[in-house]
């Protein structure tokens, strides 16, 4: 069953879930080792409180036994298996069920808390309440659709949170080697770092100590700590730390210093190695996507931005609108308009989607309005008249990628190439214009 299909067969679920009469209602749990399920129907039917299974095959026939026990007793027609993610423990238990055709559906974290108290009126907190907690949720309809994208989708995601993961572990070594090693030992190097990372490196490992590159005549030090000729300016800024060295403050660099230092280095070597290759083996998994290249036709997308919108997008038919699409990236505005007029209230984005995408997606906006004169214009228009408000580059920038991805999301859909026709405003796109026009008045 193809995630179409199962988006749709969610939201007649969702429909028809309220005072239901056909469906077994199974809250779960989720736990590293053991899970624990709760049994109901949606008319707030308790027909087994609690049973703990565990985190394997056969707890997951024995959860599937109990299930066709209380369908045959109570003389139930349908299932539905309700998961509060928690990290990535849910994941197996959602996988083989929905392999074995069972609807399954998430829960999200805030709602269960939320939802808590209304139980019995306490804010106690226990597994089995929990599970109960979950499935009355689910009986109210307040859930939501569990993807299981394609298997090519899953590798992209993957590989995506292993180069982030991969570069906060390059900021922090970074960081290391600026406020642990150049403030104590060169601090006048960390004023000049600037973003030549290689040529840092090189000074850091060889020449930690200043003395020692007073010592060098000039050009050698040149020499030795670059690799490439980049000019007059990569001169006059090794001058400057040359300079610098002659007048610096540090401490005496000792034996245990240059260890530390060599092993920062060697260590933030690697891992920009590791991010290099990340990237490599996710544009090969990329390249099995339909969409991958299309999406790379729209000014300000390289690899790395389409891989991400082509993670978060996955199935482009899922999505039945464009209002649908933004509100993936948390990019829609939402106003607090109770016990206020319209007029006076102040639209903003709601936030509640996909950050990385959401920062992705800005990225993408800010190098297109300033290097493609199509976006550059559509970016100038809002600014139009409105230069002296404030913040309101960014609110147009904002504006322009929320355009980008419902751009992308159609060229996904019509399997074509980005045209610049398309940039002309459309009805969501006014109304968008309207929003943001209230917004600043």
């Amino acid at each position: 069953m193809n995630e179409v299909t199962r988006h749709a067969q969610f939201c007649q679920f969702r429909q028809k879930i309220r005072s239901s009469r056909t469906y077994l209602i199974v809250g779960i749990d989720i736990a590293k080792d053991k899970h624990h399920a709760f049994f109901g129907t949606a008319r707030g039917e308790t027909l087994r409180r609690r049973l703990i299974f565990g985190n394997h095959i056969d707890g997951f026939n024995r959860l599937v036994e109990q299930v066709d026990m209380l369908l045959a007793e109570h003389k139930l027609e349908k299932i539905v298996f309700g998961l509060e993610p928690t990290g990535n423990y849910h994941k197996p238990l959602a996988y083989w069920l929905i392999s074995q055709g069972y609807d399954t559906v998430l829960v999200a974290g805030k709602a269960v808390s939320d939802n808590r108290q209304l139980l019995d009126g306490r804010w106690d907190k226990n597994d089995t309440k929990d599970s109960a907690n979950v499935a009355d949720l689910i009986g109210q309809g307040k859930c939501q659709f569990y993807e299981q994208p394609a298997t090519e989708v899953t590798a992209v995601r993957t590989l995506l949170a292993v180069r982030r993961r991969l570069k906060k572990e390059e900021h922090g070594l970074r960081m290391q080697i600026r406020n642990g090693l150049l403030a104590k030992y060169f601090p006048e190097m960390d004023r000049l770092w600037g973003n030549r990372l290689e040529e840092n490196l090189a000074i850091v490992r060889w020449y930690l100590d200043p003395r020692k590159i007073v010592a060098t005549e000039f050009d050698q030090f040149v020499r030795h700590v670059t690799r490439a000729n980049r000019g007059l300016r990569q001169l006059q800024r090794l001058k400057a730390i040359y300079a610098a060295a002659g007048k610096s403050v540090g401490m005496p660099v000792n034996k245990a210093a240059t260890f530390e230092a060599r092993l920062l280095v060697e260590r933030i070597q690697r891992v920009r190695r590791q991010i290099k290759a990340t990237m490599q083996q996710l544009e090969k998994s990329c390249q099995k996507i339909p969409g991958y290249e299309l999406l790379q036709t729209i000014p300000g997308f390289g690899p790395y931005i389409s891989a991400m919108v082509l993670s978060a997008i996955g199935d482009p038919w899922r999505f039945t609108n464009a209002r649908q699409v933004i509100r993936l990236a948390g990019l829609d505005l939402n106003a607090n308009r109770s016990g206020k007029k319209s007029d006076a209230s102040v639209p903003k984005i709601s936030k509640r989607g996909d950050a990385v995408l959401r920062w992705g997606l800005y990225q993408a906006a800010l190098i297109a309005s300033y290097h493609n004169q199509d976006f550059f214009r559509i970016y100038s228009r809002t600014l139009q008249n409105r230069l002296g408000e404030r913040g309101i580059k960014t609110k147009a920038r904002v504006k322009l990628a929320a355009k980008m991805l419902v751009i992308a999301w159609t060229m996904l859909k019509n399997n074509e190439a980005f045209d610049v026709e398309r940039l002309a405003p459309g009805p969501v796109q006014k109304r968008c214009d309207d929003n943001v026009r209230s917004e600043n008045k």
